[in-house]
């Protein structure tokens, strides 16, 4: 009986160390997957600030002119109407002397 023990204890740490090697493979599969993702997101981070951010900054920029730019225009259109608007009243005022002229010559 000794030995039927015996061997049913080296049978359940044969069936032990089984598990325990299966468990070291997924740990060293872990293990890589992590560093492949780390080594991802070291490309992301890189990217983001080598490229992406810089062109966003260019982006923006651009957008800046382009907004200088649009106040500019919007500036010239606010004057011309004023203009218009003072041609407007210029030309009926001169209309009125007109009519005055003629009434007294």
């Amino acid at each position: 009986m000794d030995s039927e023990k015996l061997d049913l204890i080296l049978s359940e740490m044969h069936d032990m160390r089984s598990e325990m090697q299966g468990m070291k493979d997924e740990m060293q599969n872990m293990k890589g997957e992590m560093q492949d993702i780390k080594r991802r997101t070291t490309n992301i981070e890189l990217t983001l600030e080598n490229e992406t951010n810089p062109n966003i900054k260019i982006i923006a920029e651009g957008h800046l002119d382009l907004n200088r730019k649009l106040d500019d225009v919007l500036k010239v259109e606010n004057e011309k109407e004023l203009l218009l608007i003072r041609v407007n009243t210029i030309e009926n005022e001169l209309h009125k002397i007109k009519e005055r002229i003629e009434i007294i010559a």
